[in-house]
């Protein structure tokens, strides 16, 4: 490993440290409680849940995406693909996609048409 690429490891490591102070062992290793994200499991086994929601948002009506079981990663890119299709604009937090608008039908066309196993809920 180069000494750039150790400095900018440790400069971004710190952050998972933050409980640990100093140690004497020199053959200490500091291990971190990092949670393994489950496998993203292919569209035709997941079933995904579209709501409308108005709760908390100033009035304003948004889309809601819920019950995607996989990476961090895979569901930021199918937020995106919705968003990009909806035409609208969004975030993924906390496990699910928001897409603002009313969009339920058509997002759950899009979904079908990817594969994905998909119900309107809530309200």
């Amino acid at each position: 490993m180069k000494f750039n690429d150790m400095k900018q490891h440790d400069a971004n490591d710190w952050k998972s440290r933050l409980g640990m102070v100093y140690s004497t062992d020199p053959d200490f290793r500091y291990t971190t409680d990092e949670v393994e994200e489950p496998e993203t499991l292919p569209p035709d086994k997941q079933t995904l849940r579209v709501w409308l929601d108005r709760k908390q948002r100033a009035g304003r009506v948004v889309t809601l995406v819920r019950g995607f079981r996989g990476t961090a990663a895979d569901l930021e890119a199918l937020g995106r693909m919705l968003k990009q299709r909806c035409g609208v604009g969004g975030s993924v937090k906390e496990g699910e996609i928001i897409v603002q608008g009313d969009h339920r039908d058509r997002i759950v066309e899009i979904l079908l048409r990817a594969g994905y196993g998909c119900k309107k809920a809530g309200g």
